[in-house]
């Protein structure tokens, strides 16, 4: 009679509760919450590396443009396109106007004959603001 006792018991017995698996469920929420929180993290921070390169390459072929011309470009347009400089040797950009990890145009903006700026706007997409990701060109001693 034992037996048919504890084989009835473990029949009985053979599935999880409601509460196991809602508790299973939860900790599982909690483990995808805190994994999407960090990776969202890191690719905000990847985002901005290759927003910094994609300025910096920028700003070379911004240089190249003013070593083969003798001035810097009136738009960022002017590297893909010859606006009539003279020795322009381009196209310095290829594959059209880049843009930033966002979607966002750069701005650039020449600020005296040494001196320009390219800038993102950055993760919230408004140029101006304190989250804007800019590259200033400064003047080399020599100069």
């Amino acid at each position: 009679m034992k037996t048919e006792e504890r084989s009835a018991n473990a029949v009985g017995r053979g599935g999880f509760t409601l509460v196991e698996v809602l508790l299973v469920v939860v900790i599982l929420g909690i483990l995808a919450g805190v994994v999407v929180g960090t990776f969202a993290k890191k690719q905000k921070g990847a985002m901005i590396r290759a927003t910094r390169a994609s300025i910096a390459a920028i700003c070379t072929q911004v240089d190249l443009y003013e070593v083969d011309t003798g001035r810097f470009p009136p738009s960022l347009q002017s590297l893909i396109q010859n606006d009539g400089a003279p020795n322009w040797d381009g196209p310095y950009l290829k594959g059209g106007m880049p843009a930033d990890s966002w979607g966002t145009a750069f701005q650039y903006q020449v600020r005296g004959e040494k001196d320009y700026s390219v800038s993102s706007a950055g993760p919230d997409l408004q140029h101006g603001t304190g989250d804007d990701i800019t590259s200033f060109a400064t003047p080399t001693a020599s100069e």
